[in-house]
């Protein structure tokens, strides 16, 4: 662990907020330059990288303080410290999304190809951020067990950002010939849905519920069976209501 980068007088820099930091900044810069290439509104895209950014903090964070809310109750000034860590991406995926299809609709924008575009940049940044996590020593793995008087835990935020960053080109590669437009968004869901579910068995940090998932869990087998219906929609005829949601082709 590395959770401060540095300090300077009374300036602590913290890993963790610099990794998050750097993957807003990489993954919005590469999908503002793929925009302005393909010139698929490079400006609005711009303002949704904006709105992402503030929605998406602002629900990540208030779903980490939800699920550890005893901790919190006892420590309110804490809730507003995300650069020691704490972001649930569940909530700031849900909570971007909804700001999104707000903006999309809003500013008249393709909804489904505008979140084919998107999302395999976010899938990066958080190949990105899952590093920070690493490095801060949040979302820490089980203790391995061939651990013996030492407690060696299961790196599982690497295992995660090895997961993010495959999941990443797989979307990349799936743009090129999608199967029908929303399918790449489609296919996220699912990848990151099922790479959550099977990693979170190896966290140490996670309060577990309902047959011992964690809430990442119950809400990844939620988003997986969305997915698997999306596609299962589509094949069986759903291409003229898929057509009659686009706000523009």
């Amino acid at each position: 662990m590395h959770p401060i980068l540095f300090e300077i007088g009374p300036v602590t820099v913290r890993t963790y907020g610099v990794l998050v930091a750097c993957a807003f900044f990489i993954g919005f810069s590469l999908l503002y330059e793929e925009a302005r290439k393909q010139n698929f509104y490079p400006d609005k895209i711009l303002d949704l990288e904006l709105l992402i950014l503030i929605f998406g903090i602002i629900g990540a964070r208030a779903l980490h303080v939800l699920v550890n809310f005893d901790f919190y109750r006892e420590n309110l000034p804490d809730i507003f410290f995300i650069w020691k860590g704490g972001l649930a991406f569940y909530g700031g995926l849900i909570s971007a999304i909804l700001a999104s299809t707000v903006f999309i609709l809003k500013k008249k924008l393709p909804f489904w190809k505008t979140a084919d575009f998107v999302i395999p940049y976010i899938a990066l940044g958080q190949s990105i951020g899952r590093i920070g996590c690493f490095l801060n020593g949040c979302c820490f793995g089980k203790p391995a067990p061939f651990s013996g008087h030492t407690i060696y835990r299961y790196p599982a935020q690497l295992y995660a950002s090895l997961a993010l960053l495959c999941i990443f080109v797989i979307l990349r590669l799936i743009q090129k010939k999608p199967l029908f437009t929303g399918f790449v968004f489609t296919a996220y869901l699912i990848l990151y849905a099922t790479q959550r579910f099977f990693i979170d068995f190896l966290r140490g940090d996670t309060s577990r519920y309902a047959l011992n998932l964690t809430v990442s869990q119950i809400i990844s087998i939620v988003l997986f069976a969305m997915g698997i219906g999306f596609i299962i929609w589509h094949k069986l005829g759903g291409k003229r209501a898929h057509a009659g949601i686009k706000v523009r082709s």
